[in-house]
């Protein structure tokens, strides 16, 4: 993951170029402005101060030399700096990897804080907040244990899974539009014996909004997440991607056609079909542990 430091300062050099600093140029503002501690922000601008870039006054108070000032033309290139999103995002993506591959070990607030430069009160929120998907359990005098996915999780959201969309099916099937779903179908095309096979897996979270329902989007932005990341790090054989592509083109095409008992059960048959390959997947990743290892991985 990139430094937060290394970007809080790419972007401070931006926009001191650009004559087009955040409001007010101290440790507290800076430290609102891209919502992290005061420790990052201070690294930055020790680092802008030594490139002289910035400059403190008699009193400590920061300066910008003049000559660093061209045009305010430069601020509309500036990439946002990094966000307590970004860094969060990332430790919420390495907390679902550590589940996949069964690693049940502990995380450290002050620790993983340090980790990603932020915060140990920011790090607790944000470990509370993953505690509430389910990620992680807090243990008194022990720390966050991350909780290990199983194929009994596996069998219990697939169930789920099946019964909220085929029920978006039906609540989308009005919405749809015909050149959405024929897109979807050119992007599961059928493949030769010597092309590699493609799948765009686009259709069920286009169900999922067209079908307009929060419960049921609420459901799949929580539990949907191991199984995207499963897909990201387990890519599955040539075969079964081109089993499931020919699984899609049957459901896109009976949506197409608006022959909707064809539409559930051949949607049906796809998520039940997932399982031998999502376990396959699972086993892959856990026989692999240095699979998506991040900052936390065994040494």
């Amino acid at each position: 993951m990139p430094s937060i430091v290394a970007n809080i300062a790419e972007d401070l050099r931006a926009r001191i170029r650009a004559g087009a600093l955040p409001d007010g140029l101290t440790l507290a503002a800076l430290s609102k402005h891209y919502g992290v501690s005061f420790t990052p922000i201070r690294a930055a601008v020790n680092q802008l101060v030594a490139q002289r870039y910035l400059g403190k006054q008699a009193n400590g108070r920061l300066r910008v030399p003049k000559r660093r000032s061209t045009s305010a033309i430069v601020a509309a290139r500036v990439k946002p700096p990094a966000t307590i999103e970004s860094w969060e995002a990332a430790l919420t993506r390495e907390v679902i990897h550590r589940s996949l591959r069964g690693d049940a070990s502990y995380l450290r607030e002050e620790a993983t804080a340090a980790q990603f430069e932020v915060g140990r009160t920011a790090m607790r929120q944000a470990f509370s907040r993953l505690a509430g998907k389910g990620l992680l359990k807090h243990v008194p005098r022990y720390g966050w244990r991350v909780q290990p996915f199983s194929t009994d999780d596996l069998q219990a959201y697939l169930e789920v899974r099946e019964t909220l969309e085929l029920k978006a099916l039906d609540l989308a099937k009005r919405r749809l539009d015909p050149a959405d779903l024929r897109r979807m179908l050119l992007g599961n095309p059928q493949t030769g014996s010597t092309e590699p096979p493609r799948l765009d897996n686009q259709l069920h979270a286009y169900l999922i909004e067209k079908a307009e329902n929060g419960y049921i989007r609420d459901f799949f932005d929580r539990h949907g997440l191991y199984y995207t990341a499963l897909f990201d790090h387990a890519a599955p054989e040539a075969r079964a991607v081109a089993e499931m592509a020919a699984q899609h083109r049957q459901i896109l095409k009976a949506l197409i056609d608006q022959d909707w008992p064809r539409a559930r059960q051949a949607l049906s048959h796809h998520i039940r079909s997932q399982q031998p390959i999502i376990e396959k997947l699972l086993r892959q990743l856990q026989g692999n542990p240095a699979a998506g290892s991040g900052p936390w991985a065994k040494r």
